[in-house]
Formats: C-alpha cells, sequence, structure tokens
C-alpha cells in the first residue's frame, strides 16, 4: 500500500433498499440521566438512508484504517458517509485522493495555501504543492461507530 500510510479507506457505494421500510424508531428521546416512564412513546419506521443521505447518487460509505483523525471522533474500522456533491471549504473533513493513495483529512486553507490537517498530534500537516497530484473526492457527512 503506502510507504507512510496516514489514513486508509475501504470505499462501499450505497445500493437503494428494495421495498425497505427501514428499522423500527421510537420517537421519543432516551435519557441519559434518569429514565423517563415509557407510556408515552411513538413507535415508526426510520431509514437510516433518508437521515443521512441527502444525494444518493453522490454518497458513498467507506471505512477508516488508521488512527490520524482520532481527535475528531474518527477511529479505525469507523464507516464513513461520504457525499461527492458538496463544495469543500476550510475546516471541513475531507476524503482526499492524494499521490495515488486515498486519506481523510481536515482541510486547512490560508489564501492559496491548502493543508490537510490530521487529527492526532503524532502525525504532521501535509501541504499540498503543484507537484502533488491531488484531488478532493468527497466532503464526510456522518461517522457510524460501533459500540
Amino acid at each position: 500500500m503506502s510507504k507512510n500510510p496516514q489514513q486508509a479507506l475501504t470505499f462501499f457505494i450505497p445500493r437503494p433498499p428494495d421495498n425497505s421500510l427501514g428499522a423500527i424508531y421510537f420517537d421519543t428521546g432516551i435519557s441519559a440521566g434518569f429514565p423517563s416512564p415509557a407510556d408515552d412513546f411513538k413507535q415508526e419506521r426510520l431509514s437510516l438512508d433518508s437521515e443521512l443521505i441527502k444525494n444518493k447518487e453522490a454518497t458513498f460509505f467507506a471505512r477508516v484504517s488508521g488512527q490520524s483523525m482520532i481527535d475528531a471522533g474518527l477511529n479505525d474500522n469507523d464507516l464513513l458517509v461520504i457525499d461527492r456533491s458538496l463544495s469543500p471549504a476550510h475546516n471541513r473533513i475531507a476524503v482526499c485522493f492524494l499521490d495515488g493513495e486515498f486519506t481523510v483529512k481536515r482541510l486547512k486553507v490560508e489564501g492559496d495555501e491548502v493543508w490537510l490537517q490530521p487529527e492526532n498530534k503524532q502525525y504532521k500537516p501535509i501541504k499540498i504543492t503543484p507537484e502533488n497530484d491531488f484531488v478532493i473526492w468527497g466532503i464526510v457527512t456522518n461517522v457510524i461507530k460501533k459500540v
């Protein structure tokens, strides 16, 4: 793979569910403090596609591999939701293609300079130069974690 990988990604293309009704969703807050009475909850169906995907044709999933973004809450094996239709901007977390490899970093734009900023002090920022083969591939919109 890479000589010095900072973050690798595995991509998944979302497929529309066939007649999927979604998972059962309880339309009530789940208390993280004192328990609340369960008599007044409402049960519905919820599709995570409708919650997480705004542009189906431009949205992909990728799994994080590495530790360079742990301080932004992106941990090894987390599943990212990436929207290619969103415009890159300063401070957004982006999936980028850099010199033949994919990486996920925070965009840092200063004037006409672009940096890829890791969110782990053990990794150094990457300054993008004209010599780099560089494309901002998409913007991370959500992260899905296993507990």
